[in-house]
C-alpha cells in the first residue's frame, strides 16, 4: 500500500489459500461473549469434527486457536532429535522444531517428520505408502484437504506417534477466528492439551464451528465452486502466459518468466499475490471473490 497506494479494503490478497467466501456467521448468543467457554461446548465442536473428518474411535483430538499454535507446540511432545521436512512447504514447521533443538536432515530416516498434504505450495499429495521414515513422530498437516477430503490421510491417525492437523479458517474461510486441530495418538495429544492451557479456544470460534462442520449442504456447494473457480483461474493464466505447476482448489502454483515482475504487474492493480525466494519463477494465486474477477481479468489483460 505504502508502494501502490490504496488501503486494505481496496486491496484484493491472493497471497494466501482462504476460502474468499467464507462460512455465513451465525448470530452469537451473548453467553458466547460474556463467559469463558465452558467444556460443554468444546466437547459438541470435538463430536461435530469427528463425524465431519470421521476420526478412528482411537484417536484423539485436542483444539487450539489455529493450527499455528498447534505446530508451536508439537516439537516439544518427544525429546529432540533429527527431523525430515520435505522442502519447499510451508516454512512454519521447520522454524518451530529450530526453535526446540531439533536438527533438520533431507535424509527420510529420522526421528520424527512432517509432511503438508496438499503440500503448500506445489500442491503435492501424500500417500501412506510414501511417507518418510521415523521413529518417533509423524505430523501430517492438512490444512489445504477439506477441499478435497477424498485426499486425507486421517485414518493414519490411529498409529501410535501419528498426528493430523486440521485448520478450521482456510476451507470455511474464517482464518481470524483461529481455530485448528490435532487428531492422533492420545498419548501426544494429551501432551498438547496439557500445553494449551484451559479455554484454549474462544467461544465465538466454538459456536461457527460446531454449525459449519456439520452443515455438509455448504461444504459441498463450496467445494464444486472452489473447483470451477481454479479451473478459471488456470486458464486465465494460461492465457496470460503462464504456465500451471499445480496447487489445491484454494491456491494455484505457476511458474512465470519473472515472478516478482508479475508480482508488480498484479499490485499496481491493488492485488496481491505470493512468490518465493527459492525460485524467482513461482507465482502462487488464491481464489479470488466473485466480486473481483473484473478486477483480475483486467490486470492480466
Amino acid at each position: 500500500m505504502t508502494q501502490y497506494g490504496g488501503d486494505r479494503f481496496d486491496w484484493i490478497d491472493l497471497s494466501t489459500g482462504i476460502n474468499p467466501q467464507a462460512y455465513p456467521l451465525p448470530v452469537f448468543h451473548q453467553h458466547s461473549w460474556a463467559a469463558l467457554p465452558d467444556a460443554h461446548a468444546m466437547n459438541d465442536v470435538l463430536k461435530a469434527a469427528r463425524q465431519a473428518w470421521r476420526i478412528p474411535e482411537r484417536a484423539g483430538i485436542v483444539a487450539a486457536a489455529g493450527a499455528s499454535a498447534l505446530i508451536a507446540q508439537i516439537p516439544t511432545l518427544v525429546p529432540a532429535g533429527s527431523v525430515h521436512i520435505p522442502a519447499p512447504t510451508y516454512n512454519e514447521h521447520a522454524a518451530a522444531f529450530r526453535l526446540h533443538g531439533w536438527t533438520e536432515t533431507t535424509a527420510p530416516q529420522a526421528d520424527a517428520a512432517v509432511v503438508v498434504h496438499p503440500n503448500n505450495p506445489d500442491g503435492r499429495r501424500w500417500s501412506a505408502a510414501a511417507l518418510p521414515r521415523q521413529t518417533r513422530l509423524t505430523v501430517i498437516d492438512e490444512s489445504f484437504c477439506d477441499a478435497s477430503p477424498q485426499d486425507t490421510l486421517i485414518d493414519l491417525a490411529a498409529r501410535p506417534g501419528h498426528l493430523v492437523l486440521k485448520s478450521f479458517g482456510k476451507f470455511w474461510g474464517l482464518a481470524g477466528l483461529r481455530l485448528g486441530f490435532a487428531i492422533g495418538d492420545p498419548a501426544l495429544v494429551a501432551r498438547l492439551q496439557d500445553r494449551l492451557g484451559p479455554w484454549a479456544v474462544a467461544g465465538p470460534a466454538l459456536a461457527v464451528a460446531a454449525k459449519a462442520l456439520r452443515d455438509t449442504g455448504w461444504a459441498d456447494d463450496t467445494r464444486r465452486r472452489l473447483a470451477q473457480d481454479s479451473a478459471r483461474l488456470d486458464r486465465a493464466m494460461a492465457d496470460a502466459g503462464a504456465q500451471v505447476l499445480g496447487g489445491t482448489t484454494l491456491f494455484r502454483l505457476y511458474k512465470v518468466d519473472d515472478a516478482a515482475h508479475w508480482q508488480a504487474r498484479l499490485a499496481r492493480h491493488h492485488i496481491w499475490s505470493r512468490v518465493f525466494p527459492y525460485d524467482p519463477t513461482w507465482l502462487r494465486l488464491g481464489m479470488p471473490h466473485a466480486l473481483h474477477w473484473p478486477r483480475l481479468t483486467a490486470a492480466l489483460a
